[in-house]
């Protein structure tokens, strides 16, 4: 038996679990809660046997003759199926805890296996139909585990969106999977990619481009789809950790997988990083305005899917998979932290005066922390080459939020230490991006196309991009200084509730009147 069957033998150690469990649906079901721990060990140990076959023999792929059902074992699929994987064990171990006694614990720990077990066949699908089933059978699994409180409504009405979103990008990427064979004869992945390198888009298969776009964007829940990722708190809180640490992260996968297929098309990848740029922006000025954690925490993971959708978009493929990879461990661990993280804020000493900086000392910050952003990239540049006009508009993107920080350590009021601190941030920030960069494209990159060469579509979403990013990051830096104006107040309504988007989907969709009902 060869490794990378070995390595599929991943999800069906917890796909075998799963039924089990879901014919065991009552409260403490005998020794259950441990296998299904055990399961998920089981997962992660095949995955990482996989991660090292990759490592050792190179990369590997089995298929179905005609590539009707094909997997792969490459650097990227064995870094998501072991993430997938570790993260997964995670969950299920604290989800034992977590959901002991409840009334039907058995079948939540058998549709969380059942979700695990599709996201794990996901990473490693090597054709279209493998992609489509794990997107079906991830929806189906999520959908009851959303609905594991039945009786609130909130949970049904979370549930009903979800269905509808992700069955929209269950339907474009059907649709796509049709254009695709019809325009190369096969739905093998890696043969449409190295046809589309070969000889460029069909007039079908840009139409696939632009549905396998909007399947990225409905499963990421970007705007203005977004409604029903904020809502999944009403199930218990390993799902949030599963979802938001991996489930959500699956339109990305996808476009990672299908990268030479999206480059090959500048209109899609404009969309990307339109759709991507603004939903970071609104998602992440929207968590600014929550007061629950577990909230707060879901419109950051929307900003944070709108941010990899833009790496997407300008072309940073090893850079959109490192924030995949360090995004659901972060997002996974703040998730199954955040109940003690409450206790922690509640029992800190409250701080004393904060230092407000002025319109010069908020200037000087992102003047100076661009400045040390220039130094680093021209010092790495010349260590181990130049970076691309997206790279070094990305770097930019990230400093503007360290630039934040730097602005309250050169305030008037500010400790000297803290002016120091702010300056390290600012600096340590752009010597890791330049070096993560590095490493992932070491890591990644050979496996996915190099970012294309600037040209005028190019510089002009490149400048939008940072024109958009900084003059938010400098309202942000000022906010302390019209933060009560009356106008202040009103405006934080609005955008605390999202613009009341996610009230205009429930109208849409009936929502309103089913949360009412039974």
């Amino acid at each position: 038996m060869t490794l990378p069957i070995l390595t599929l033998l991943s999800p069906l150690a917890v796909l075998a679990t799963a039924l089990l469990a879901i014919r065991t649906p009552g409260r403490r079901p005998g020794r259950l809660p441990r296998i299904a721990e055990v399961s998920a060990i089981a997962a992660l140990v095949l995955a990482l046997a996989g991660l090292l076959q990759q490592i050792v023999a190179g990369s590997a792929a089995i298929s179905t003759q005609g590539g009707l059902v094909g997997f792969r074992l490459d650097a990227i699929s064995a870094t998501m199926t072991s993430l997938v994987a570790f993260i997964g064990w995670i969950v299920v171990r604290y989800s034992r805890f977590y959901l002991d006694g409840e009334a039907r614990e058995g079948a939540f720990h058998g549709w969380m296996l059942a979700g695990l077990g599709a996201v794990l066949l996901l990473v490693q699908a090597g054709s279209l139909p493998v992609l489509v089933a794990a997107f079906l059978a991830i929806g189906a699994a999520l959908r009851h585990l959303l609905r594991f409180y039945a009786e609130r409504p909130e949970a049904r009405r979370a549930a009903a969106k979800f269905t509808l979103v992700w069955g929209l990008g269950d339907a474009t990427l059907v649709l796509a999977t049709l254009l695709l064979a019809q325009a190369y004869g096969t739905v093998d992945i890696a043969t449409v990619s190295a046809a589309v390198t070969a000889k460029g888009l069909t007039p079908a298969a840009h139409a696939a481009v632009a549905l396998m776009v909007l399947t990225a964007v409905f499963k990421t829940a970007a705007f203005p789809l977004h409604g029903w990722l904020t809502e999944v708190m009403e199930a218990p809180t390993p799902v949030s950790a599963l979802l938001h640490a991996g489930i959500i992260n699956s339109g990305g996968v996808l476009l990672i997988l299908m990268a030479p297929l999206v480059q090959a098309s500048p209109g899609a990848m404009a969309t990307l990083v339109m759709i991507g740029g603004f939903t970071a922006l609104f998602g992440g000025m929207v968590m600014l305005t929550q007061s629950v954690v577990k909230t707060a925490l879901a419109w950051s993971t929307v900003a944070q899917m709108g941010f990899m959708l833009l790496q997407c978009g300008l072309g940073l493929w090893p850079l959109a998979l490192l924030h995949i990879v360090a995004h659901s461990l972060y997002k996974a661990h703040a998730f199954l932290s955040s109940g003690g993280a409450v206790v922690a804020v509640l029992q800190a000493r409250k701080p004393g005066p904060i230092a407000v900086p002025d319109l010069g000392a908020v200037a000087r910050s992102f003047g100076l922390a661009l400045a040390l952003f220039t130094a680093v990239a021209w010092g790495f540049g010349f260590l181990a080459g130049p970076k691309s006009a997206q790279a070094l508009a990305l770097g930019a993107i990230l400093i503007f939020g360290v630039a934040y920080l730097v602005a309250q350590g050169l305030a008037d009021a500010a400790p000297r230490a803290l002016t120091l601190h702010t300056l390290r941030a600012s600096l340590g920030t752009a010597v890791a991006y330049f070096a993560l960069h590095i490493v992932a494209s070491a890591l990644w990159g050979p496996g996915l196309p190099a970012a294309p060469v600037a040209g005028p579509l190019e510089w002009a979403l490149i400048v939008l991009a940072l024109l958009s990013f900084g003059l938010v990051a400098f309202a942000q830096a000022l906010f302390p200084h019209w933060a009560h104006h009356p106008a202040t107040a009103g405006l934080r309504v609005h955008v605390a509730n999202g613009l009341y988007l996610n009230a205009l989907l429930d109208r849409a969709i009936g929502g309103l009147k089913a949360s009412r009902t039974h």
